[in-house]
């Protein structure tokens, strides 16, 4: 007689759970390298008023909860920026493949150590291997 090993149910009419409905988004760099998984499209993140770049909020405050997000990209040159009344530093992340700036934060690395971390415009895309749509939008062309 032959031995059993495990029993299984499948049940069909489970009802989907509050995690499960939870759908996330994963985005590539322009090169096809998995960068970030988000809990929401970047399209419905708010935006910056000084680059236009997505802001994703990494620890809670009284107004707003935290994003839930796995950022997979290195550690970058902190660059200097000149802005109107002063200038900025910012930290980049770079795809860990083709060293594309991905987005950066203010303060000094790891990633989600300050309150928030941006996202350049046009630097990732849902679709591997295809360059966003408007990733060249303001762009001067190459003569």
């Amino acid at each position: 007689m032959p031995k059993i090993v495990s029993k299984s149910v499948v049940s069909t009419d489970a009802q989907p759970t509050a995690s499960s409905a939870a759908a996330l988004v994963v985005y590539y760099c322009i090169c096809g390298e998995f960068i970030l998984v988000l809990d929401s499209n970047l399209s419905a993140l708010p935006r910056r008023r000084t680059d236009r770049a997505f802001i994703l909020r990494c620890q809670d405050s009284d107004s707003a909860k935290a994003r839930v997000f796995k950022l997979n990209a290195v550690e970058g040159d902190p660059v200097l920026i000149e802005r109107e009344g002063g200038h900025e530093r910012q930290y980049r992340f770079l795809c860990p493949r083709c060293t594309l700036p991905i987005g950066y934060q203010s303060t000094p690395p790891p990633a989600k150590s300050g309150p928030f971390l941006y996202i350049f415009t046009g630097a990732l895309t849902q679709m591997q291997g295809q360059v966003p749509q408007g990733a060249f939008d303001g762009e001067e062309p190459i003569e």
